[in-house]
């Protein structure tokens, strides 16, 4: 099962509008993990009903924003998912046979 966090935002002071969120998400399976990390922007009208200032945000409700603006959830996953597999049963190797 994936874990998603918000690792930082950067907000305007002024009036606590949130512009950039930086994600990160991981997985793990027994011995083996695979991880991802990111950022999103975001452009807001702190005049908005739906206006939410930095002081008042979950991290919940920062995902939502981050999967709603371009941030594919499912397919980071489903990445994350196949990284897992690979290291599980690897298709290629390193090294040199002598």
């Amino acid at each position: 099962m994936a874990t998603w966090t918000i690792s930082t935002m950067e907000h305007n002071v002024s009036d606590g509008g949130v512009i950039v969120a930086h994600w990160r998400v991981t997985e793990e399976d027994g011995d083996h993990s695979a991880s991802a990390y990111g950022t999103c922007s975001f452009t807001y009208d702190a005049s908005a009903s739906d206006f939410v200032p930095y002081a008042d945000l979950t991290e919940s409700v920062v995902l939502g924003w981050c999967w709603a603006n371009g941030v594919d959830q499912t397919a980071v996953e489903a990445s994350l998912t196949a990284n897992i597999a690979e290291q599980k049963n690897p298709v290629t190797e390193d090294g040199v046979p002598w």
